[in-house]
């Protein structure tokens, strides 16, 4: 079997490992959604990763409503992404952009509109004062604006191409729009976008073929998260829709597949509910990678197994630039400073220290 370290065919993307970034928001672009300089170096500095996966980038105003988070809508915002593909690519790396759109989670003090979604369901917080979520409650997509929606999104994978990037992630995932409509306790459509699994996968299939025309099969990945709660969307029987659904993300042909599983003790939320990796790996034949709470040892032992092809870290990339090279050497790690995951500024962003090389 595949170590860690030996290389991987992503679809058109050839990645010397299997060591891949993780999407992580930073929150470190404009108030306008547009990405900044400080940007370059931060994804330059880990440009050893098998694939970066950028952050999640909004495909739209509406889509967007995180503060300070980039977007792939804009001329301006294309050319300020063009700098940081370019800085990854002169540093032997290769990059994806991740696509969002947030759908109920879009905060309306960010957007300066309503939320859209699935149905009308607001999104609860973790605050238990009702005053002080941030969510309001969303207007149901009408079928008219479905079909926007999914323009949306390929002209977002049309403009990551233009920007640089070697392809683009769909973010179907951890409760955002596409999530809201894969699962049956935020869709509650009688249309043909929601009650049964077939018509709850409709969206995410749509949207992924749109993709496709605009960039190709083998440029086209997509993340999705079934099993347990996630921001307040789930699914009574999440393997009567998510196993249906990466059959038919197989049969496009996409480049390959990630799965976001917590497990009973997780960082980011814990469930007892399954992980549907094993059946989701006879439904999808293509590269699936796996994320969540990896210790290098479990990811290796998920690639021996079969069930993997390759593991996507998170956290550990925020504060090991370097995380390749610490892996193969068996050195530690820097800590990562959650006070500065969604500040402004370089603290806690480029200023982690990376290995001290012998040659240098």
């Amino acid at each position: 079997m595949p170590s860690l370290f030996d290389p991987i065919t992503l679809g058109t993307i050839e990645a010397p490992n299997r060591i891949l970034m993780a999407p992580l928001t930073r929150s470190r672009a404009t108030k306008d959604h547009v990405p900044t300089d400080l940007m370059i170096e931060y994804y330059r500095q880990r440009a050893s990763a098998g694939l970066i996966i950028s952050e999640a980038t909004g495909i739209s105003r509406q889509g967007l409503g995180w503060p300070s988070t980039p977007g792939l809508w804009t001329d301006e915002q294309v050319e300020a992404w063009k700098p940081v593909t370019a800085a990854v690519h002169e540093a032997g790396g290769r990059i994806v952009a991740q696509l969002w759109h947030m759908g109920r989670l879009a905060r309306p003090d960010v957007t300066g509109i309503q939320s859209v979604s699935s149905s009308t369901k607001r999104a609860p917080y973790h605050d238990p004062d009702p005053a002080k979520n941030p969510y309001d409650t969303p207007r149901a997509l009408p079928v008219d604006e479905i079909r926007t929606t999914i323009d949306d999104y390929g002209t977002a994978a049309r403009n990551a191409i233009a920007a640089g990037f070697d392809g683009v992630q769909i973010h179907g995932a951890n409760g955002y729009l596409i999530d809201q409509f894969l699962r049956d306790n935020t869709n509650d459509r009688e249309d043909e976008y929601g009650g049964s699994p077939e018509n709850r996968i409709r969206l995410m299939r749509e949207v992924t073929e749109r993709v496709i025309g605009e960039v190709g099969a083998g440029r086209t990945s997509i993340r999705l998260s079934p099993n347990g709660e996630t921001q307040g969307a789930d699914d009574s029987n999440p393997e009567a829709v998510f196993v249906p659904a990466a059959r038919a993300l197989n049969d496009l042909g996409i480049g390959f597949l990630e799965l976001r599983e917590v497990g009973p003790e997780g960082t980011f939320g814990t469930t007892d509910v399954a992980k549907l990796s094993p059946k989701i790996r006879e439904a999808f034949t293509g590269p699936l990678v796996l994320n969540q709470d990896y210790t290098q040892e479990a990811g290796q032992a998920d690639l021996d197994s079969g069930v993997a092809d390759a593991i996507a870290w998170g956290r550990l990339w925020i504060a090991n630039p370097d995380l390749v090279e610490r892996f193969r050497t068996g050195a530690g790690f820097n800590k990562p400073n959650p006070k500065t995951f969604y500040t402004p500024g370089a603290e806690g962003y480029v200023d982690y220290p990376a290995l001290e090389r012998a040659d240098a």
